[in-house]
C-alpha cells in the first residue's frame, strides 16, 4: 500500500495540472492530507460511494498520463544517472569543479 501511495503522490505531482479542481482535491486530502473516504465524504456532502469512485477514475487518469508522457518514470531515470555520476566522480576523486556545478544543476531541475 505504501509503495502505490508514494506512486500516486509522485504522480499527483507531475500531473496534478491535467485534473479538475474537484479532482485535485480529493487526491490531495486523500493522499496527501490521509484523509478517509468518509470524511472527505462528510466534508463534499456526498456519499463514501462517490468519493472512492472519483478516486479510483483519477488513479487511473494519472496512469494513463504516465503511460503516455513518461514523466515519472524519466525522472526515476534521470536520478539514478545522477547518482552514478556522483558515485564515479567519488570512485575516481574526480574533483572538476566544472563537472561538480553540473551534476548540482542537474540536481537542481529535480
Amino acid at each position: 500500500m505504501l509503495e502505490k501511495t508514494t506512486r500516486m503522490n509522485y504522480l499527483y505531482d507531475f500531473y496534478q495540472s491535467l485534473l479538475t479542481p474537484k479532482q485535485r482535491s480529493y487526491m490531495s486530502l486523500y493522499y496527501l492530507d490521509d484523509y478517509s473516504l468518509g470524511e472527505i465524504a462528510e466534508e463534499y456532502e456526498v456519499s463514501r460511494q462517490a468519493v472512492y469512485d472519483n478516486i479510483k477514475r483519477t488513479e487511473a487518469m494519472l496512469e494513463e498520463y504516465e503511460e503516455k508522457l513518461l514523466l515519472f518514470q524519466k525522472f526515476q531515470e534521470r536520478k539514478k544517472l545522477i547518482k552514478k555520476l556522483r558515485e564515479i566522480a567519488a570512485r575516481n576523486q574526480f574533483q572538476d569543479e566544472e563537472f561538480l556545478k553540473t551534476i548540482e544543476a542537474l540536481e537542481k531541475l529535480e
